[in-house]
């Protein structure tokens, strides 16, 4: 399926399977938008934002209808995708996370990293997160993966994808423990 989705960056349409593919994967597909985003950008780095703005939008209106999913469609839907996806482990986490004290934030840590977004957005409705936070939440979290991608590869070129590619779980993740440490030190220091 990454060779299929890659292969869209040659085809006419390009941009509307990247918005596609963004919305899909954020509510139930299973091959994230980096893969056609990062092949854009490799063709084209001068347009490189331009692919993560489309990227974004897609995948923040994906998250709503997840949301829509886990509120209104949880047993018919939702639940058959967890289980599509074997990630019930997740979403116990990511159910009792959401009715915790750091709902929002670990929203945002699932719009940016390798946690299946899908399962965070289809939780928050099931979990009825207030949909305005979500909403920058979710917004806050796939910009930033999406244009830190886009921008890597504007910066320092097609031989960065190899990189990404082989390094994103890491970079994300480190990312996530810089900007938990960045909230701590803002928290305690000031």
């Amino acid at each position: 399926m990454y060779d299929w989705v890659e292969g869209f960056a040659q085809k006419p349409g390009a941009l509307w399977a990247l918005f596609l593919i963004a919305f899909m994967e954020s509510s139930f597909f299973p091959v994230p938008p980096d893969v056609l985003l990062i092949a854009l950008a490799v063709a084209k780095p001068k347009r490189a934002m331009h692919f993560a703005g489309i990227t974004a939008l897609g995948s923040v209106l994906g998250g709503m209808f997840g949301y829509f999913i886990g509120y209104e469609l949880m047993e018919v839907i939702g639940r058959p995708i967890i289980e599509f996806y074997n990630a019930d482990q997740y979403w116990l986490q990511v159910e009792n996370a959401y009715r915790g004290p750091v709902g929002v934030w670990f929203l945002v840590a699932a719009a940016f990293t390798p946690i299946p977004y899908k399962v965070a957005t289809i939780a928050a409705g099931a979990t009825t997160m207030p949909f305005v936070p979500f909403l920058i939440a979710s917004a806050i979290g796939r910009a930033a993966r999406f244009f830190l991608v886009a921008g890597l590869i504007w910066k320092f070129g097609p031989s960065f994808k190899a990189y990404i590619d082989k390094y994103f779980d890491k970079l994300a993740i480190a990312f996530m423990v810089l900007l938990i440490l960045g909230f701590v030190a803002v928290k305690y220091v000031f």
